[in-house]
């Protein structure tokens, strides 16, 4: 009954005018760069976030939410008509959508969208606001070795999912800490790797690193590659909504797919991909009738699309849970949200919830009003966000580094900041290029300071004895998980190549 009593109370700070505004600028800006395909919502938080320090925190967490949210829903319509998913969330909702557009059906699969998105989302909101409470009981009993381990789980498990290898995602994080690392030490007043130059001293900005891997470097690799073909848009034939019959068809893809997608969504698989995929194959392998024709055929299953579409809306507030409850992001855009967590000096965890429960709650709430403001502006004005398929990419990505440039003017007005965005979009650059993931750069830069006063401060507790991390069962637990996170795959694989070897061998017999 408290669950639902401060959700009433965060539904009051959410209607309030301004972050109702909020709420609807992000449902905007996610939905648009939703559809554009190569813009995603991380990069779209990460160049929002010098510029949205004079929103306030709640006014600023709200709108990144909708644009977390709106970006689930734009990536199905490039899914849809151009077979070029604008979110990797949607990539499985193109294989199915793309057909039936070509069908003379993409109404029908745009509105199956929208309503799986719309329905999904909603699930997954209430299930973060009756699952949260329970997280907080957990945590408040957490102490330095217990975070600690929370940290070191975030760190293997952030950068086994994100990296093409975990040896790639390591990599990635030791950039972050390294990062992580400049600046004065809070304990002894030392500077530390700021090479004699004063700018460092005052620690490196999370929004000039986050603006320049994400969208320097993203811009900048996207500007390396040619791409020869030139994008067909298929037209939006039939419309978009949905008949009895297809609301029939699409009512338990709607409901496997909202249960996948947040069951996984608080897990470090790195994103709404792996539910998604899970959903999409749930659908086919269900499907009977007229379905199974349609999933095997030329036209294009609307199953396809529903379950898919509901399972990547539940993951992205799947994905909020460990972000509020724990501070661990378990998605890129997860990570650009902690990092506008901490640029207001907060950190996301159970003190959180009981110092500013109006924040918390207030955006919980708005997520809400944010899946109704969605619905209505995909289902109606789907032919307005087709539109922005048509701009020249030379003109978008010029617009973006234009924008972030002035992003970090404005926010941090010295010529040194450009020098680092500059220095940090090079770096994200090569990463790309070589196939190194930019999340786990972030979340050591993040966490990795969170990490270092948590095993000093049990150190100082214990009298220097570091055994203190490997006496909690809590923290060992984790330990163990994480160990799994990292050799479970590698097991598995080796497991694979036996088996095969073993068929292989019995089939020579």
């Amino acid at each position: 009954m408290d669950t639902f009593i401060l959700l009433f109370d965060g539904l009051l700070v959410a209607a309030q005018p301004m972050n109702l505004m909020f709420a609807l600028i992000g449902v905007l800006l996610g939905t648009a760069v939703g559809v554009m395909p190569g813009i995603g919502p991380a990069l779209t938080v990460a160049l929002l976030l010098p510029i949205s320090l004079s929103f306030g925190a709640t006014g600023s967490m709200i709108m990144f939410a909708g644009i977390y949210y709106g970006g689930m829903y734009g990536g199905a319509i490039s899914s849809i008509l151009l077979n070029t998913p604008g979110e990797t969330a949607s990539i499985m909702t193109a294989v199915e959508g793309n057909k039936m557009a070509r069908d003379g059906r993409g109404g029908k699969a745009l509105g199956a969208a929208a309503i799986g998105s719309f329905s999904g989302g909603m699930v997954g909101t209430l299930g973060l606001a009756i699952v949260s409470p329970f997280m907080i009981m957990v945590a408040l009993s957490f102490g330095p070795a217990e975070y600690f381990a929370l940290m070191v789980l975030s760190f293997v498990t952030v950068s086994a999912a994100f990296g093409g290898s975990v040896a790639r995602g390591l990599t990635a994080l030791f950039i972050g800490l390294a990062i992580g690392l400049v600046g004065i030490d809070k304990l002894t007043g030392q500077p530390r790797l700021s090479f004699g130059i004063p700018e460092l001293r005052d620690n490196i900005s999370i929004a000039v690193v986050a603006v320049g891997l994400f969208a320097i470097g993203e811009t900048l690799f996207i500007a390396s590659k040619k791409i020869a073909v030139v994008d067909k848009v298929e037209a939006i034939r039939g419309s978009v909504w949905l008949s009895l019959t297809d609301l029939k068809r699409c009512l338990m893809p709607y409901v496997r797919g909202a249960g996948l997608g947040f069951l996984f969504g608080p897990l470090p698989t790195g994103g709404a991909e792996i539910p998604t995929f899970l959903s999409y194959s749930t659908e086919r392998k269900s499907a009977r009738g007229v379905a199974k024709e349609e999933f095997e055929g030329p036209k294009g299953a609307i199953e396809g699309v529903a379950g898919p579409e509901a399972a990547n809306n539940a993951s992205a507030a799947g994905t909020l849970i460990p972000l509020l409850t724990l501070g661990l992001p378990t998605s890129a855009t997860a990570a650009m949200m902690l990092a506008g967590f901490q640029q207001y000096g907060l950190q996301p965890g159970p003190l959180l919830f009981t110092n500013d429960p109006a924040l918390v709650w207030g955006l919980v709430a708005s997520l809400f009003i944010a899946n109704v403001m969605l619905v209505v502006l995909n289902l109606p004005f789907v032919g307005v966000w087709v539109r922005l398929l048509m701009i020249p990419r030379p003109w978008l990505y010029a617009g973006i580094l234009t924008f972030a440039t002035l992003g970090i003017i404005g926010s941090q007005g010295s010529v040194f900041a450009l020098v680092l965005l500059l220095g940090f979009g090079l770096i994200g650059f090569v990463m790309r290029r070589f196939g190194y993931p930019l999340a786990p750069v972030l979340v050591g830069a993040i966490l990795g300071p969170l990490a270092e006063e948590q095993l000093r401060r049990g150190l100082m507790i214990n009298q220097g004895d570091w055994t203190f991390l490997l006496t909690s069962p809590v923290a060992l637990t984790i330990y163990a998980i994480a160990a799994a996170a990292v050799f479970g795959p590698v097991i598995w694989r080796l497991l694979a190549t036996d088996k095969s070897k073993t068929v292989f061998a019995m089939d020579g017999d």
